[in-house]
Parts: structure tokens; C-alpha cells; sequence
């Protein structure tokens, strides 16, 4: 039996626990409440499954990608974010187009769902098996609201979800962030081992445009094909060049 490895450590984040709860949530939403007549062409069912699928899918690809690129972890982490936000202002139109708005913040309903918190998860071997126990244990403490047959109470209560899930995104990107700063990931050390290794270079020359160390290059295409210059090392960024 397999046990959990650093590419399944997104079943231990709360953000990815609540980010399942959503697209459980949201899949329940569209089949009880998008009526044909509302949605005659299926477009908001497709729009509102597939944000909640891609913010809960960017988390997975994100957690997978953190030995290799902590700069590639952080933007899939970002469009998960996105993609909830996008998600949040769906259900905030759904409100609004009933003449209503989102329940306060400070109201008692409001108040109820943003106390309850989640179990810590426990894990054994079989971390398909239990985390998949682990989420439906959550969801359950949500079911008074989500299985409603009042579609406002269902709206309300996924868009507390979706703010709460949101606000853990947005720290664990700053944590990402922290982390890029002091390590980066593989692909960024392997990048910063080349560019230590073409520093040595004691001839390369600085680049006349920004000051930063330049690489030997050599043109492929133009009538300078086959000849070697002096490239900016913060390409494309800088083109600044030297001839040889």
C-alpha cells in the first residue's frame, strides 16, 4: 500500500479539505438549482463546476510541483485562488439577482458556519482512503446549510466557504513566497548552479544596460550566424549585448 509522499501533502491542507467541500458543494448547487429555464444552455452549470474543479485541481498541481519549482507551485496556487474568486462572484450574482446580498458577516448564520472548525486529519497508510473519510467528515459539519432545500441558505453558506477558503490561499502563497526567497526549488537552484558556474568566467564583461553579469553566445540566425557576443544574463529581460 502506498503511503504519503511529498506529492500528496495537499491532503493535509485545509485549504484543499475546504476546497473539495466547495466543488461537492457547488456540483449539489447546479443540479438541484440550475432549472433549464434559468440555465437553458448549460453555461453557468459548466462555468460554476469547472471554477470549483480548477480551484480544487491548481491545489493538487501545485503541491505536486513544489520539490521541482517553488516559482510554479506559487502561480497554480494563485489561479486556484483565482478560480474561487471566480466562483464567489457567481454566487454573489446569484443573490443579487433575487434583489438580495450576501449575509453579513456578523449575522448569526454567518457567524455559525465561520466558527466551525476542521479536525486535524489522521492518516494511515491508505492516505486515498482516509482522506477521502477526512472530507467527508467536514462536509458533514456543513450539511445543515449545504443540503438545504432553500437555494439562498446553499449560496450563502458557499460563499462563507469560499471567503474562508480564499483567505487560506492567500497565506499559503505568502508562505510559498517566503520560502521561494530563502530556498526556491529544484529547477531554481539548478538554474542559480549555472549561473554561478558562467560567473566564473573572469573575461565576461557587465552588461552596459543593467550591470548584470553577460554570457557567451553565439548568433544562429542573421549575418552574424555562427559568430559569438557577449548575451545580457537577465534575457529577455535585458538585451543588452557586447560584441566579442
Amino acid at each position: 500500500m502506498a503511503t504519503l509522499n511529498t506529492t500528496a501533502g495537499y491532503r493535509r491542507l485545509d485549504s484543499w479539505v475546504m476546497a473539495c467541500i466547495i466543488q461537492l458543494g457547488t456540483d449539489v448547487f447546479c443540479e438541484k438549482f440550475l432549472t433549464r429555464k434559468l440555465d437553458p444552455t448549460g453555461r453557468q452549470y459548466s462555468q460554476m463546476t469547472q471554477a470549483a474543479r480548477s480551484g480544487k485541481a491548481n491545489i493538487v498541481e501545485g503541491s505536486a510541483r513544489a520539490g521541482t519549482s517553488k516559482e510554479t507551485e506559487m502561480k497554480l496556487t494563485d489561479v486556484a485562488k483565482a478560480s474561487l474568486d471566480e466562483l464567489s462572484s457567481d454566487y454573489e450574482k446569484w443573490l443579487l439577482r433575487k434583489g438580495l446580498v450576501p449575509w453579513h458577516r456578523d449575522s448569526e448564520e454567518a457567524k455559525k458556519i465561520l466558527q466551525i472548525r476542521f479536525d486535524k486529519p489522521l492518516y494511515g497508510t491508505d492516505w486515498m482512503h482516509d482522506s477521502c473519510v477526512h472530507i467527508l467528515n467536514q462536509q458533514k459539519k456543513f450539511e445543515k446549510w449545504l443540503l438545504s432545500d432553500d437555494d439562498v441558505i446553499v449560496a450563502n453558506c458557499l460563499l462563507i466557504l469560499l471567503m474562508r477558503c480564499i483567505f487560506m490561499l492567500s497565506k499559503q502563497i505568502s508562505q510559498q513566497v517566503n520560502e521561494f526567497e530563502q530556498d526556491g526549488g529544484f529547477r531554481e537552484t539548478l538554474t542559480q548552479i549555472r549561473v554561478n558556474a558562467k560567473m566564473q568566467n573572469s573575461d565576461a564583461p557587465s552588461c552596459p544596460i543593467c550591470g548584470c553579469v553577460m554570457y557567451l553566445r553565439k548568433a544562429t540566425s542573421g549575418r552574424n550566424a555562427g559568430k559569438e557576443f557577449w548575451g545580457c544574463s537577465n534575457y529577455p529581460e535585458c538585451k543588452g549585448i557586447v560584441n566579442k
